[in-house]
C-alpha cells in the first residue's frame, strides 16, 4: 500500500518543514551534524571487488588527497507574483546606462518581455534588445550572440526566458568580459581548458519564464560543441546571476509538454544532487580556493533544498501539467525549481545529466510533441528522464538509504523494504510517475535509438568529466567504466 507523500502543506510553514528536515537527514547525535552513512565514510553493502575502482571509495593518497570543504554560491532570489515589475528599479539602483536584454523570439513577444520593457521605460534605462537566443543553443548560436554583445559594450545584462536565455547570456557577460579570451578557454575540461573564471562579471539579472533549470542560481551554463558532438558548458560560481526575479505570473504562458519537461529537469536535478557522492569524497582537493568546483558533491546544505525540491515536484508537476489554472502548482513549480537550483547548483548532479548530453547531442531525428519550433528536438528534461530508471538502479548500493528516502517521497512505504532492493524500488517509483504524468518516451528506443547507437553515446558520455566524477559507484578506470556506461544505456532503452 502507497503511503501518501509528506510535504509541507504551504509555504508558510516552510521553514518549520526545512528544520525537521535537517533534523532528519543530519541527526545531533553526529558531531558533524551528517549523517553518518552518507557524509561520513560507512560500511558498505558491496564486498571488496565489487567496489574496486569505485569514484567513492577511493583512498586517498599525498598525490589525490579528497575535499575537506565545501562552498556554498547562489544568487540573489526574489520570489513573488509581479516581482517583473521592480526590475528596472534594480537596473536604477545598480546605476546601469547600457544593458543587454537577452530573450528569445517567443518570450519576446509574452507577457513578461512586455513587463519588462515598460518598467525600463518608466525608469529611463537605455537597453538594446537580442531575441535571437536559440533553444537548446549550440556553440555557434552563443558565439553570434558574444559578437553582439561585445561592440554595444553593455555595463549590465538582464535575461528573460528558459534556461536557454540565461545560459546564452551568461556566456555573453563572460566573453564581454573577456574580449581577448579564446572561445574554449573557459569551456569544461576535457572539452576545453577549464580556465576559472578569476575577476567579478558585470551584473546580470535573470527572469526565469519557465520552471525547470533553476539556471537563475547557478554559476552553469550549457551548449552543444558541435564538432565534438556533445553537450559542455562553462561552471565557475562567478557566472551565476546576480539577482534571480522568480515571477509565477511569467510561467503561465507554458505549454503542458514545456510544463513537464521543465518540471523533469527539476526532478532529476533533486534527485542526482541528494544522491551525489558526498563532498568529502570528491578529489582532487583544490590547491587554491578559486579551483573549488561549483559542483562538489552532496552536503548538508544542499541536502535541504534537493529534497525540499524533489517532494514539491512529485506533489506539484502532475497538478501543473492537467491543469494550467492551477496558478498554486504553477508557483509551487517555479520555487521548486529554484530550491533545486540552489541544491545542483553546489552539490551537482551526475549520471542522468552525464548522459543527457550525447542524448540530445546525437538526436536521430525525433521531436517533441508540443514545441512549436521547426526542428528536431529533444527537450532537456526529456533527455535527463529517459535514463533516470537504469541510473538508480545502479546507483542505489551507494548508499541504499538515499534512495529509500527518495522513494518515500513518491509516497512509497518503505517501512519494511530492504536495501539490496533500494534501487528497484526507487525505479519503480520513477517510471509510474513517468507514465502518469502522459506523453513521455518508454526508453530510448522511443527517441529513436538502437542498439547500434550505443557506442556513441557512450563515447559523447565519457568527456562529461565535470558530473560523472560526482557519480556513486562508476569506476575510474576507463574501460570499466565504459563497460558500465554501455549497460546503462541498454537498460535505459525501455522500461
Amino acid at each position: 500500500m502507497a503511503a501518501s507523500v509528506r510535504v509541507m502543506p504551504n509555504a508558510a510553514k516552510r521553514a518549520s518543514s526545512l528544520l525537521r528536515t535537517i533534523q532528519y537527514t543530519h541527526p545531533p547525535s553526529c558531531p558533524c551534524h551528517s549523517n553518518p552513512g552518507y557524509h561520513r565514510r560507512a560500511p558498505t553493502p558491496l564486498s571488496h571487488t565489487q567496489n574496486r575502482g569505485g569514484r567513492r571509495y577511493a583512498t586517498p593518497s599525498n598525490a589525490d588527497l579528497k575535499e575537506y570543504a565545501f562552498e556554498m554560491a547562489a544568487s540573489s532570489i526574489r520570489f513573488g507574483a509581479g516581482a517583473t515589475q521592480e526590475v528596472g528599479m534594480d537596473l536604477q539602483n545598480l546605476g546601469s546606462k547600457r544593458v543587454c536584454v537577452v530573450t528569445d523570439q517567443t518570450v519576446n513577444q509574452l507577457d513578461a518581455m512586455r513587463q519588462v520593457r515598460e518598467s525600463l521605460d518608466r525608469e529611463g534605462i537605455n537597453y538594446k534588445v537580442y531575441s535571437d537566443v536559440r533553444i537548446e543553443p549550440k556553440d555557434s548560436s552563443i558565439k553570434d550572440a558574444i559578437a553582439w554583445a561585445r561592440p554595444y559594450e553593455p555595463d549590465a545584462f538582464l535575461a528573460v526566458g528558459g534556461g536557454s536565455v540565461m545560459d546564452t547570456a551568461k556566456l555573453m557577460n563572460l566573453y564581454s568580459s573577456y574580449p581577448d579570451a579564446d572561445f574554449l578557454d573557459f569551456v569544461n575540461a576535457p572539452l576545453g581548458k577549464g580556465r576559472p573564471i578569476d575577476k567579478p562579471l558585470r551584473p546580470l539579472i535573470a527572469v526565469p519564464t519557465t520552471a525547470g533549470t533553476g539556471s537563475e542560481t547557478t554559476g552553469t551554463a550549457i551548449f552543444d560543441l558541435v564538432s565534438k558532438r556533445a553537450k559542455t558548458g562553462v561552471a565557475h560560481r562567478n557566472l551565476k546571476p546576480t539577482l534571480g526575479i522568480c515571477d509565477p505570473l511569467n510561467t503561465r504562458t507554458m505549454p503542458a509538454a514545456v510544463k513537464a519537461s521543465s518540471g523533469l529537469d527539476v526532478l532529476c536535478h533533486s534527485l542526482e544532487s541528494w544522491t551525489a557522492i558526498p563532498y568529502t569524497e570528491r578529489t582532487p582537493r583544490p590547491t587554491n580556493p578559486i579551483l573549488r568546483p561549483a559542483y562538489q558533491g552532496a552536503n548538508p546544505i544542499s541536502d535541504i533544498f534537493s529534497l525540499n525540491a524533489l517532494k514539491s515536484t512529485i506533489k506539484y508537476l502532475p497538478r501543473a501539467v492537467k491543469d494550467p489554472e492551477d496558478f498554486e502548482a504553477q508557483s509551487e513549480m517555479l520555487l521548486a525549481a529554484t530550491l533545486a537550483g540552489v541544491g545542483f547548483g553546489n552539490a551537482g548532479v551526475h549520471l542522468c545529466h552525464g548522459m543527457s548530453y550525447p542524448i540530445s547531442g546525437q538526436n536521430p531525428g525525433y521531436k517533441h510533441a508540443g514545441y512549436d519550433i521547426p526542428n528536431p528536438l529533444i527537450p532537456h528534461g526529456v533527455s535527463v528522464a529517459v535514463s533516470a530508471p537504469a541510473v538508480f538502479r545502479f546507483t542505489a548500493p551507494s548508499n541504499p538509504e538515499r534512495h529509500l528516502i527518495a522513494a518515500e517521497a513518491f509516497g512509497v512505504d518503505i517501512s519494511n523494504a530492504k536495501a539490496e532492493s533500494a534501487g528497484e524500488i526507487l525505479a519503480e517509483a520513477l517510471i509510474k510517475f513517468l507514465q502518469d504524468l502522459g506523453d513521455q518516451p518508454n526508453g530510448l528506443k522511443d527517441l529513436g535509438f538502437g542498439s547500434e547507437h550505443i557506442d556513441a553515446l557512450v563515447e559523447g558520455t565519457i568527456p562529461q568529466a565535470r558530473v560523472l566524477k560526482l557519480a556513486p559507484s562508476l569506476s575510474t578506470e576507463l574501460q570499466t567504466e565504459k563497460e558500465q556506461l554501455r549497460a546503462l544505456f541498454e537498460n535505459a532503452m525501455s522500461y
